[in-house]
């Protein structure tokens, strides 16, 4: 627009002659937009969300090294949950570790990589995975991390929507998740915008006692007619969407 703006001007100025007197409007004074594409949580916390991708026939193995190595590991920083993928993939790990901000996250980065033990274990760990994922994302401004009331099991699922950000889709993928809240489809643990990964994805992890209870909510969802116009209004924002059944470790803090 300024380019287009400032070419139309100087084609005035040529044609109205040197002797004429121009008054430039004030709007074509200083042309700007701002660069924000919706909200975001006024804090600085930062969710790192890792995804491991195990060799084949050695799951049992990396969760039992893992198991004898994580409280190394949790010495230098706070972790979320871990799981493993029971449906919707085969052997993956899914892991969300907390910072209080990039520095933060930058000094633990540098004290692991000082942490020998870790280093040690760490090591060994390697040998079992085939590929390594991760992704740093915020939570959306209208939602906190939860905990769930029991253990149970959980869904992670992951959407890649248009390009544009929250300013795009925001208020209509709420209020889709909203919709099935409000029912008590799905307990809802958090909500997470990636900022660094594949953009314009969100992950939306939830909680239920069970698969059954899991499936029933999503039977009784797909009847409502207030959830069915949430998704149908959202769903034109949609280019892929991804669901995986995941179990917590024996070790996470979510069970």
């Amino acid at each position: 627009m300024l380019g287009s703006s400032s070419a139309s001007l100087r084609v005035f100025l040529r044609r109205a002659g040197a002797a004429s007197i121009i008054r430039v409007p004030p709007s074509l004074h200083r042309v700007s937009s701002s660069f924000a594409t919706g909200p975001r949580q006024d804090v600085g916390t930062v969710y790192e969300l890792r995804t491991y991708d195990i060799i084949p026939s050695k799951p049992n193995e990396f969760l039992e090294v893992v198991s004898k190595s994580i409280n190394v590991r949790l010495a230098h920083s706070e972790m979320i949950g871990f799981w493993t993928v029971e449906l919707g993939a085969m052997n993956k790990a899914f892991h969300i570790w907390k910072y209080d901000n990039f520095a933060h996250r930058a000094a633990v980065r540098e004290a692991i990589s000082n942490d020998k033990e870790w280093q040690e274990k760490l090591s060994a760990i390697r040998l079992l995975l085939h590929k390594q994922d991760m992704e740093i994302a915020y939570l959306v401004p209208w939602c906190k991390l939860e905990t769930p009331p029991k253990p149970g099991v959980y869904e992670l699922v992951t959407y890649q929507l248009k390009p544009g950000g929250p300013a795009l889709w925001g208020k209509s993928f709420k209020a889709a998740i909203d919709a099935h809240v409000s029912k008590g489809y799905g307990k809802l643990i958090g909500v997470f915008h990636t900022e660094y990964g594949l953009l314009n994805t969100v992950n939306v992890l939830w909680w239920y006692e069970n698969a059954d209870s899991r499936a029933t909510g999503r039977h009784l969802a797909h009847e409502d007619a207030r959830v069915v116009a949430a998704v149908r209004e959202s769903v034109q924002f949609l280019e892929s969407q991804r669901n995986m059944l995941l179990i917590p470790a024996p070790f996470s803090p979510l069970k």
